[in-house]
Protein backbone atom coordinates (compact mmCIF):
# COMPACT_ATOMS: atom_id res chain seq x y z
CA UNK A 1 0.00 0.00 0.00
CA UNK A 2 0.84 3.51 0.05
CA UNK A 3 -0.01 7.05 1.11
CA UNK A 4 -2.34 9.17 -1.14
CA UNK A 5 -2.12 12.83 -1.60
CA UNK A 6 -5.32 14.00 -4.00
CA UNK A 7 -5.06 17.05 -6.10
CA UNK A 8 -8.15 18.81 -6.70
CA UNK A 9 -9.26 19.60 -9.92
CA UNK A 10 -8.50 23.57 -9.82
CA UNK A 11 -4.59 22.87 -8.79
CA UNK A 12 -4.27 20.00 -11.59
CA UNK A 13 -2.55 22.75 -14.11
CA UNK A 14 -0.41 23.41 -11.83
CA UNK A 15 0.58 19.52 -11.31
CA UNK A 16 0.73 18.58 -15.14
CA UNK A 17 -2.85 17.45 -14.78
CA UNK A 18 -2.19 14.92 -12.19
CA UNK A 19 -4.94 14.06 -9.96
CA UNK A 20 -2.93 12.85 -7.26
CA UNK A 21 0.54 10.73 -5.93
CA UNK A 22 1.65 8.23 -4.62
CA UNK A 23 4.39 8.07 -1.36
CA UNK A 24 5.72 5.85 0.50
CA UNK A 25 6.11 5.83 4.39
CA UNK A 26 9.70 6.51 3.73
CA UNK A 27 8.91 9.17 1.54
CA UNK A 28 7.21 11.32 4.50
CA UNK A 29 6.21 10.47 7.59
CA UNK A 30 4.11 13.90 8.31
CA UNK A 31 1.20 15.42 6.59
CA UNK A 32 3.92 18.61 6.96
CA UNK A 33 6.55 15.90 5.03
CA UNK A 34 4.25 14.39 2.24
CA UNK A 35 2.80 18.08 1.19
CA UNK A 36 6.49 19.50 0.69
CA UNK A 37 7.28 16.10 -1.38
CA UNK A 38 4.01 17.32 -3.64
CA UNK A 39 5.24 20.73 -4.44
CA UNK A 40 8.97 19.94 -4.44
CA UNK A 41 7.74 17.06 -7.68
CA UNK A 42 5.26 20.15 -8.86
CA UNK A 43 6.58 22.87 -8.05
CA UNK A 44 3.73 24.75 -9.66
CA UNK A 45 1.48 24.15 -6.61
CA UNK A 46 3.97 26.27 -4.28
CA UNK A 47 2.93 29.10 -4.84
CA UNK A 48 -0.86 28.58 -5.42
CA UNK A 49 -0.60 26.37 -1.81
CA UNK A 50 1.82 28.86 0.62
CA UNK A 51 2.90 32.23 0.86
CA UNK A 52 5.72 33.16 3.40
CA UNK A 53 6.33 29.60 3.72
CA UNK A 54 2.92 28.83 5.49
CA UNK A 55 -0.40 27.43 4.05
CA UNK A 56 -2.60 29.66 2.79
CA UNK A 57 -5.76 30.08 4.60
CA UNK A 58 -8.35 29.28 1.99
CA UNK A 59 -6.00 25.61 1.30
CA UNK A 60 -7.57 23.11 3.79
CA UNK A 61 -6.15 19.58 4.16
CA UNK A 62 -7.53 16.21 5.25
CA UNK A 63 -6.39 13.11 6.34
CA UNK A 64 -8.50 10.12 6.03
CA UNK A 65 -11.47 12.53 5.89
CA UNK A 66 -10.86 14.39 9.20
CA UNK A 67 -9.60 17.87 8.84
CA UNK A 68 -5.88 18.05 10.06
CA UNK A 69 -6.60 21.27 11.86
CA UNK A 70 -8.73 19.27 14.48
CA UNK A 71 -5.93 16.51 14.93
CA UNK A 72 -3.36 16.30 17.98
CA UNK A 73 -0.40 18.10 16.25
CA UNK A 74 -1.86 19.34 13.06
CA UNK A 75 0.60 19.22 10.48
CA UNK A 76 2.64 17.07 12.10
CA UNK A 77 0.10 14.88 12.18
CA UNK A 78 1.93 10.76 11.00
CA UNK A 79 1.21 9.34 8.76
CA UNK A 80 1.59 5.63 7.88
CA UNK A 81 0.46 2.85 4.71
CA UNK A 82 -2.98 3.12 3.36
CA UNK A 83 -3.21 6.65 4.22
CA UNK A 84 -5.13 9.43 2.23
CA UNK A 85 -4.56 12.91 2.41
CA UNK A 86 -6.63 15.40 0.52
CA UNK A 87 -6.50 19.24 -0.45
CA UNK A 88 -9.84 20.82 -0.55
CA UNK A 89 -9.43 24.70 -1.34
CA UNK A 90 -12.21 26.71 -0.15
CA UNK A 91 -14.97 27.70 -2.36
CA UNK A 92 -16.25 31.54 -2.07
CA UNK A 93 -19.90 32.43 -3.40
CA UNK A 94 -22.63 33.09 -2.31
Amino acid sequence: MAITVNIPPPLRPYAEGTDKISLSPADATTVAGALKVLVTRHPGLNDRMYTNGQLRPFVNVYLNNEDVRFLDGEFDAPLKDGDDVAIIPAVGGG
